[in-house]
């Protein structure tokens, strides 16, 4: 009776059915309509008995605490990181083995994806194929190596310049570094002669972070000054041969997720998730997108607008695809982890990552999408999926590409809502020919129970939606009642 009940309400407007066949009808239901789907296996783990990898982080996090930057420390209030999330799911890791499991359902969503809808899209999470440490770690490295290149360009006098204005001098980079003991100026020249840097006399961000590469060995003796003490400290300090290993692990999992798309015709779109994990999936997805996305926008990256560096990287990702010829394919979306993320800075003392204003983040938002639209039309190597239920964005982004001559069957840009909300958004563009998308949970009932509760409890923002798409279907029909057509259009 429960799941009756649930599949002629929650469940049955949130989530399209039990299991790849299931979900066919819908899905091919909306594809009448121009509808695609981004598909979803929404089943998740139980987090009751899931306290010993956060137990193991914090004991080894003691040993040297206080060279952790805050936002990169375990915390216990935050040992899982469902608390606090609202508007999307997330997996736990348990081992290696549950890994490769989470690995081989990816792949048959893929083949889900391949044989219900044509040219859609797969989702995935690399919380669901990493150990959560090791992106925390890694996250940890990689904001350390950047903040050490902007350190420099401040005491250069560069502070605040748009992230790819801003360039050290070669000549005076190598002094520095000589002057603080990081490297002679002979060592410091061959890091550049190697990654072939620096030949137009500058370094910016994206030749800095090159020269921390996932494809150089982790255990290179980099040493950066500690920005308290000012001592220095080598930057890989916490990683050693099980973090090598971790990052191989990963990758291939991601290469083994994207060759099955590329022979199924399926895009991989990787889901952004907490900021203390996304600068390393970011940097992970962009090794992926390095390998798979030369001829088409393979695989997909998440940028929440909502997040204070959000245009920095975006405008750096897009420059660094101009620069290896790659495309750029991005999926923007506003961000599901706010009151979890505001709750974690306040309680462990580092700056809120978050814009301070929804305001804010809709300006953030428009400035990373245009930004994008201008690349599409000089370039025609960048796609993006403009992923928002807010009905100005989407207004915003058809006025944009109609000034810009980006036409829907050039299939640059997209549009995404989810399964269950925004229909009166969704099905006007797709009968309008541009290519929309719904974003497709399924799974068992009892397993989707947790995304079926985020969709109850999601925010006011929703409930006026709905309210909006009530009144717009009791238009409809009053409309159809005048006309005496209430059963056809």
């Amino acid at each position: 009776m429960f799941e009756r009940l649930m599949k002629m309400t929650f469940y049955g407007q949130f989530v399209a059915g039990e299991d790849q066949e299931a979900i066919k009808p819908l899905l091919r239901r909306n594809q009448a309509f121009g509808v695609g789907a981004v598909l979803d296996y929404s089943v998740e783990e139980d987090l009751s008995d899931g306290r010993l990898p956060l137990e193991e982080c914090l004991a080894n996090q003691a040993r040297g605490a206080e060279k952790r930057e805050k936002q990169y420390r375990a915390h216990q209030g935050f040992g899982d990181h469902h608390g606090g999330v609202t508007g999307a799911h997330t997996y736990f890791y348990a081992d290696e083995a549950k890994c490769d499991q989470h690995m081989e359902t990816f792949l048959r969503c893929i083949d889900a994806s391949s044989g219900s809808s044509e040219d859609g899209f797969s989702a995935i999470k690399l919380t669901a194929l990493a150990r959560p440490q090791f992106l925390v770690r890694f996250s940890e490295v990689l904001v350390k190596w950047r903040r050490f290149f902007h350190q420099m360009a401040a005491e250069e006098g560069q502070a605040g310049r748009a992230v790819l204005d801003t360039k050290l001098e070669v000549e005076k980079l190598q002094e520095a570094l000589a002057k603080l003991g990081i490297a002679s100026k002979t060592e410091s020249q061959q890091w550049f002669t190697g990654e072939n840097l620096g030949t137009n006399g500058t370094v910016d961000l994206l030749d800095w972070n090159s020269l921390f590469d996932s494809r150089t060995k982790l255990s290179r003796p980099l040493l950066i000054p500690n920005r308290k003490t000012g001592q220095l400290e080598p930057l890989l300090l916490r990683f050693g041969e099980e973090e090598e290993l971790q990052m191989k692990r990963v990758l291939q999992r991601m290469d083994v997720l994207a060759r099955r798309a590329m022979e199924k015709g399926v895009r991989l779109m990787v889901d952004a998730e907490q900021s203390y994990f996304q600068p390393a999936i970011s940097h992970l997805t962009v090794e992926t997108q390095r390998r798979f996305n030369g001829s088409q926008p393979l695989i997909y990256n998440t940028y929440q607008c909502y997040l204070r560096e959000a245009y920095n990287n975006v405008t750096g990702d897009v420059e660094l695809s101009r620069r290896e010829g790659w495309h750029f394919g991005t999926k923007l979306v506003r961000g599901a982890y706010m009151e979890q993320e505001r709750e974690r800075a306040a309680q462990m003392g580092y700056e809120d990552p978050i814009n301070p204003t929804y305001e804010k983040t809709n300006e953030m938002y428009h400035r990373c999408l245009d930004y994008v639209l201008e690349e599409i039309k000089q370039s025609r190597k960048a796609s993006v999926m403009v992923a928002s239920h807010n009905e100005d964005t989407v207004k915003f982004t058809l006025r944009r590409m109609m000034e810009l001559g980006i036409h829907p069957s050039d299939k640059k840009v997209c549009f995404g809502q989810l399964l269950g909300m925004c229909d009166q958004i969704t099905f006007p563009l797709g009968q309008a020919g541009f290519p929309v998308y719904k974003y497709v949970p399924y799974g068992p009932v009892k397993e989707v129970l947790p995304y079926l509760s985020r969709r109850a409890q999601e925010n006011r923002g929703f409930m006026q939606r709905a309210n909006r798409e009530r009144d717009l279907l009791w238009k409809e029909v009053k409309r159809r009642l005048l006309t005496g057509n209430l059963f056809s259009p």
